[in-house]
This record gives structure tokens, C-alpha cells and sequence, in this order.
């Protein structure tokens, strides 16, 4: 549809430049918004543009514009809307598509290749999980699509168990009920990684006409292939082979906060024989608009999500509660003590406890070697690592933010030696059935594992105890800073390059000694402000400081986030552990240290956003 004579069209125009100049619409958004109203492939756009830029709608222009939503760690994630290249749309999520097949064919030098699709719960997933279908059917892809939602785990295993070139997941995984997003997957069941994922992002940029296909008819044509319930069965089959573990008798609540969790993490546990789980029936219906989710934000990471399944453990006495986010990816613990208080257990907590029950049987059952390897990412507890080595295996550690990278180390190092990835966000997995993090082997290990102390007279916590007196009490928290828009955007700069140039040397009484700054790839003495030497790798916007050596060591982190308009912040405190009786002591000093440590570095980052 054309926007009418060329009159007109300056006229539109310049009142983009206007509002531009007056503030009223950022300079991406002025850019972006451009390219919409003259370019032909946005044709169809251009009436609603036209008839908002001639209402004065800018504020909602800007937040539709202001920027081209990228791959970040988890993908392209970002608001719903009719369109807007800042947001997931119709026509964001065939040029993602698009973009996919396009550089996966400049890549491989061969056409056509094969593809697997799967979505979640959220609203419009399965609108965008059909047109991202047809338009790879349209690039000459073999497709294979879910008969309905699915995990993001089965997804990956999906495309292994295909043989599949690629494979998409239409999810905004934790985020609010008015996000969605497209998470690109390679032939290795991993989301994409350098260079594929810039590769991918230049294609996108360059998506002019994007073609397409009818769904049905390419159904018709056995171009698109529907997946049933035979898949299903060998992925729980996958999952459910790596039980360590004949106990089963504990009192658990699941809930799938309304994701897509009862066909992969409540099916695993059902399967494995667990006949005291009860599932959360007011969470368990799909529902995008997770209404039953307290706040409607179904992230597990935050303790309240755990609301109803609390009141639900009350009257039948539960001892175990789990939640999944959206797209079963990620898993949350609380456990009730026989106190009758409930305790959330954070992602390091719940990695370090699979971590030492998984290498213990391993080590009794004689299947471990010192060959063997543990992978965590940076800013997950170092209690994995001390684990790790107390069973005399290897650990990688030195990886940024996103289990693609421990997905990339299996790979790298050989998945037969693999035992264990873990990072802080809630993300786990075991074994070789696919790459990426899943709530389902998680949630068999932690079960697992909970009944067999449950069986020797004790909780989650008494173990969690053992290991804090064994290798030292370690305390994780995490704080951050929202910053929405194009001004979020060069506010999360600013704060970056003021960390990096200016930092505090001291921050709630604890002193810090050395800077690791992965993005300039260096170290630095910070008493005496020099360059202490490199750091090859990893490299990404990610700075620590640490402390000096102590009886309680402190260690503080920066990075913005790859999905949200956020920089988040990292805090890990560590308090040597002489004897059991020491440990309620050294627990309160090292919160305190914390506790005091996060209120200056609040106070720190409100004065540098004025």
C-alpha cells in the first residue's frame, strides 16, 4: 500500500525529522521508523504508521523503533506488538526465520536442509510458530513441527534425534505475559553461536521480500511433518535412563506455573515411578496470560511464584515443591523443614546439590575418572568447582553468561565425559541427549535425591550443610538495574564505563584488590592501578572485582543482560568453616558482609544515574 503522493510522503517524513529533533523520538527510532515508511517490503505497514506519525503518537513510535531487537544470550526476545522493529511481530519473526535460512544455506552451500519448529504456552506462539514453519518451508526446508507446545529441551533433542540443520523455539522463556521470542537452535541441538549468530543478525538486516508457503498445503505435501507422541517417548526415555537412583517415596508439589512442564518434567517424574507428586492443578492449564502466577510473572527464580503451591504444601504436607518456567527449560526448589517453614533455594544452591549427588553416585558406582568434567559458568557459585575437585574431576569455569557455551564445551571435549553444566539462573542438565539446560533431568535428580535423605532422617538443607562445613560456607545474591528504552540502553553504557574507569576500591567495609575486565581482557591491581596482565578468554561485557584474601572473601560482578533491558549484578561471598558448630556464626557474618556490600553499591548506582 503506498502512503500517497510523494507530497505526502515528505510530509510524513518530515514530521519524523521533526519530532526527532524535538526530542520526541530517539535517533534509532527516527532511523528505523524510516526504513518502514519508505522501503516496499513494509508496505503493508505504512496506513497505521502514517495515520499514528499524523496523531502525534511518538511515545509509542519510539517504543516500537528505537531499536532492531537482537540475538542476545537467549535468542531474540522482546515486547508483542503489531510491529516495530524493537519489538516481536509478524514481520520480526519472518525476518528471523528468514534470516536463519538464509545464512544457514550461504553457510552450508547446500539447499534444501532440515528443520524442527516448537513453541510454548505464550500468546500468538502458535501464530509464530506456523509462519516461521512456512517461511522455512518457502526457503526449501524440511520441516518438522510439534503437534502442540513443548519443551525448549525437547526441542533441542529434537533436533538431534531429526538429524535436523536447525531448529527454532518460539518463547520468551520467564519474561511477562507480553513477550515472546525466537530462540534459533543449530545442528547440535545448541542455540547458535559465533559467528553464526552475527551471521544470522546480517541476514536478518538484510531482508527485503521474505517468502512464504501455506501451512496446510505444505502439510498436504509432506513438506511440514507433524510430531506426536513417538518423539515424546524417546526424549522421556533419554531423560528417564539417567536415574542414579531407586528412592522414591517423598511428598512433592510440581507446578508448570501454566508453561508447557506436564509433558516433560511431570511426565519424567510420573514415569519414574514418583507416586507421592502432586501437581499444582491452578497452575496447570496452558495459559499465556499465567494468571494464576502471582504478579503474572512467571519467572521460578522469584520466591513468590512459590505462593500456591506453599498454601497447597500446607494442607497435604509436602516436603518437596518444583516449578518450571514457561518453556521447561530452567527449575526452581523450595523445601519445607520439619520447622513447617518453607525455604527457596536459589539456582546456585539447587547446582551445587545436584552437582555432589550426581558426582557421588558416579563415584560409587565406579564411572567416574579424573578425565571426567563439570562445566559452570562464571558467574555461577564456586561451590561447584570445590565439589568438582573434591571428587578429583576437571571443571571448566572460565565461560560467559548462556548455556550455549557449556553446550559448545560438550562438544568441544567430548560429551562422553561430561557429567554435569550448571549456571546460577535455575539452568541444569545431565547426560548427552541434547544441549541445552532442562528442568525434566533436574527435577528427576533433585526428587531423586530428596528421597533419599528423606529416607536417612534428613532435608535438602541438612546436606546443603554438610558441604557448606566440608568446603567453606558460600553465599550468592543478585540485584539489578532496569533501564527500558533508548535512554536504558546508554544508561546501561554509562554505568558500564563508569565501573570500568572509576570503580570502588571499598564497598560496604570490604576492600577490593584486582579488577577482571572481560571485556578489555585484562586483570588489574586496583590499590595500585596497574595491569596485573591478560585475559585470553572468555571475552564479553563482564567485569569482577575481588577482595583481598580473608576469613570472608567477597567477589562482585557487572554484566548487561543478553534478553532484558537490564544490567544485573553479581555478589558471592565466601566464610571458612572450621567445625559444624562454627557454621550458624559464619553464615550471619558473611549475609552481613553482603547485606552491606549490595546497600553501597545501590547507593553507588543511583548516583551515577542522577
Amino acid at each position: 500500500m503506498s502512503i500517497g503522493p510523494a507530497d505526502d510522503q515528505r510530509a510524513t517524513l518530515e514530521q519524523v525529522a521533526h519530532a526527532e529533533a524535538d526530542g520526541r523520538l530517539s535517533k534509532t527510532a527516527a532511523v528505523n521508523l524510516t526504513r518502514w515508511l519508505t522501503e516496499p517490503h513494509y508496505a503493508e505497514y505504512r496506513s497505521e504508521l502514517v495515520q499514528r506519525i499524523g496523531e502525534g503518537r511518538f511515545a509509542e513510535l519510539d517504543a516500537d523503533f528505537w531499536e532492531v531487537v537482537n540475538f542476545g544470550t537467549g535468542g531474540r526476545r522482546g515486547r508483542m506488538s503489531a510491529f516495530g522493529s524493537a519489538t516481536i511481530n509478524e514481520r520480526t519473526i519472518a525476518e528471523s526465520a528468514h534470516g536463519l535460512a538464509s545464512y544457514w544455506k550461504q553457510h552450508s552451500g547446500r539447499s534444501p536442509g532440515r528443520a524442527v519448529v516448537s513453541h510454548d504456552t505464550r500468546l500468538r506462539s502458535v501464530e509464530f510458530a506456523e509462519l516461521t514453519a512456512t517461511t522455512l518451508v518457502a526457503h526449501g526446508f524440511q520441516v518438522f513441527c510439534f503437534d502442540a507446545h513443548r519443551s525448549t529441551p525437547e526441542l533441542s533433542f529434537a533436533v538431534r534425534h531429526l538429524k535436523c540443520d536447525v531448529g527454532v523455539m518460539i518463547s520468551a522463556s520467564h519474561n511477562p505475559p507480553s513477550d515472546n521470542g525466537f530462540k534459533a537452535y543449530w545442528n547440535n541441538g545448541g542455540q547458535v553461536l559465533a559467528p553464526h549468530d552475527q551471521g544470522i543478525i546480517e541476514c536478518v538486516y538484510a531482508a527485503s521480500d521474505i517468502p512464504t508457503a501455506d501451512f496446510e498445503q505444505a502439510r498436504t505435501q509432506n513438506r511440514i511433518t507433524i510430531l506426536d507422541a513417538e518423539i515424546d517417548r524417546e526424549y522421556l526415555a533419554a531423560v528417564l535412563k539417567l536415574s542414579l537412583s531407586d528412592a522414591r517415596h517423598v511428598p512433592a508439589i510440581y507446578t508448570p506455573l501454566h508453561g508447557v512442564g506436564e509433558s516433560s518434567v511431570y511426565a519424567v517424574l510420573k514415569a519414574a515411578g514418583f507416586r507421592e507428586l502432586e501437581i499444582l492443578e491452578s497452575q496447570r492449564q496452558p495459559d499465556g496470560r499465567f494468571t494464576n502466577v502471582p504478579d503474572q510473572l512467571p519467572n521460578p527464580e522469584r520466591p513468590e511464584v512459590f505462593g500456591p503451591a506453599i498454601e497447597r504444601a500446607r494442607q497435604t504436607g509436602a516436603e518437596l515443591l518444583l516449578a518450571s518456567d514457561p518453556d521447561a527449560d530452567r527449575l526452581a526448589v523450595t523445601i519445607r523443614l520439619p520447622s513447617d517453614e518453607f525455604i527457596h533455594l536459589n539456582g546456585n544452591r539447587v547446582g551445587a546439590l545436584l552437582a555432589d549427588y550426581i558426582l557421588g553416585k558416579r563415584a560409587h558406582a565406579g564411572t567416574l575418572t579424573s578425565d571426567h568434567y563439570v562445566v559452570q559458568t562464571l558467574v555461577t557459585t564456586p561451590l561447584v568447582a570445590q565439589i568438582a575437585r573434591s571428587y578429583q574431576v576437571d571443571v571448566v569455569q572460565d565461560l560467559l553468561v548462556g548455556f550455549k557455551f557449556i553446550g559448545q564445551v560438550i562438544d568441544q571435549r567430548g560429551p562422553d565425559l561430561f557429567v554435569f553444566g550448571t549456571e546460577e539462573s535455575l539452568g541444569y542438565l545431565a547426560g548427552q541427549y541434547c544441549r541445552d539446560k532442562d528442568a525434566a533431568i533436574a527435577a528427576l535428580y533433585m526428587t531423586e535425591l530428596a528421597a533419599e535423605l528423606r529416607a536417612g532422617g534428613q532435608t535438602l538443607a541438612d546436606r546443603l550443610d554438610q558441604l557448606f562445613v566440608q568446603h567453606g560456607y558460600f553465599d550468592e545474591r543478585q540485584t539489578s538495574q532496569v533501564c527500558t528504552g533508548a535512554d536504558g540502553r546508554q544508561q546501561i553504557d554509562g554505568l558500564m564505563r563508569s565501573f570500568r574507569e572509576t570503580p570502588p576500591r571499598e564497598l560496604g567495609g570490604v576492600r577490593f584488590e584486582t579488577m577482571r575486565d572481560y571485556g578489555a581482557g585484562q586483570r588489574r591491581c586496583l590499590v595500585q592501578d596497574a595491569v596485573l596482565g591478560s585475559i585470553e578468554r572468555p571475552q564479553g561485557n563482564l567485569v569482577f572485582l575481588d577482595s583481598a584474601a580473608g576469613d570472608i572473601q567477597v567477589t562482585f560482578a557487572a554484566r548487561p543482560s543478553g534478553t532484558e533491558p537490564k544490567i544485573k549484578f553479581y555478589y558471592f561471598g565466601r566464610g571458612h568453616c572450621p567445625a559444624a558448630g562454627d557454621l550458624p556464626q559464619v553464615k550471619a557474618r558473611v549475609s552481613q558482609t553482603l547485606d552491606s556490600v549490595i546497600a553501597d553499591w545501590t547507593a553507588w548506582v543511583q548516583d551515577h544515574l542522577g
